[in-house]
C-alpha cells in the first residue's frame, strides 16, 4: 500500500482492497447558517467560494449551499441548511463524522491560518504533535470538529509500533509553530 508521503504497511490487509488510487474528494456538511460558516471558512480560512446558491429551485429542498475549494478544485467542503437551517450543533455521545482533517503542504502555511484564526479569537481545543504529522485541533461555527495538519516528510515519521518511538501524542510548541509562519 502506498500513501502520499510513502508506503504504510496495513496492520491488516483487506480480502478484497479497494482501488490504491483512491482519494477523498470532498466533505460535504450541515450547517445551521451559510453566512456565519462563509465567514469563517472564507473569511478567516481563506477558502475560495466555488459556488453558493440560496433556496435552490427543482432540488426538492429548501434551504442554502455553499461550496469552498482551496486551489481551484470542484470543492473541498460543501456546506447546506437542507435539515439544519437555525439547529443546534451535534451534542457529544452521539455517533457522526468526527472530525475533518485539512492537510496543509507546509508548517509556514498551516501557521498562517493558525495565526489568523487566533486573531479572530477562535479557541483552539489542542495542539498535538502525532509524530507522523503536527495538529491543531479546533471546531467550526457548527461544532464541526476540524485537524488543521502539516505532515512531516514521510523519512522522518516514527515507525509505528517501534519501541524507540516518541510518544505519538506530544505537545505542540504553539510558538514555534507560529515562528514558521511568513511575516
Amino acid at each position: 500500500m502506498s500513501g502520499p508521503q510513502g508506503p504504510v504497511e496495513p496492520v491488516r490487509a483487506a480480502e478484497r482492497p479497494i482501488d490504491p488510487e483512491v482519494r477523498i474528494g470532498h466533505v460535504h456538511l450541515r450547517t445551521a447558517d451559510i453566512d456565519r460558516v462563509r465567514d469563517f471558512y472564507v473569511g478567516i480560512m481563506g477558502f475560495d467560494v466555488v459556488f453558493e446558491a440560496r433556496e435552490v429551485p427543482g432540488w426538492g429542498t429548501k434551504g442554502d449551499i455553499l461550496f469552498v475549494s482551496a486551489g481551484g478544485y470542484h470543492h473541498h467542503l460543501g456546506f447546506n441548511t437542507w435539515k439544519s437551517a437555525g439547529g443546534p450543533a451535534q451534542p457529544d455521545g452521539v455517533t457522526g463524522l468526527h472530525h475533518v482533517a485539512l492537510n496543509f503542504s507546509s508548517k509556514a502555511r498551516l501557521a498562517e491560518v493558525v495565526r489568523r484564526l487566533i486573531g479572530a479569537d477562535v479557541p483552539l481545543r489542542q495542539l498535538t504533535d502525532h509524530g507522523t504529522h503536527l495538529a491543531v485541533y479546533l471546531s467550526d461555527p457548527d461544532g464541526n470538529d476540524l485537524e488543521l495538519a502539516w505532515d512531516r516528510p514521510f523519512g522522518e515519521w516514527p515507525a509505528y509500533g517501534a519501541e524507540d518511538a516518541p510518544a505519538i501524542d506530544a505537545p505542540l510548541d504553539l510558538e514555534e509553530l507560529l515562528a514558521a509562519a511568513p511575516r
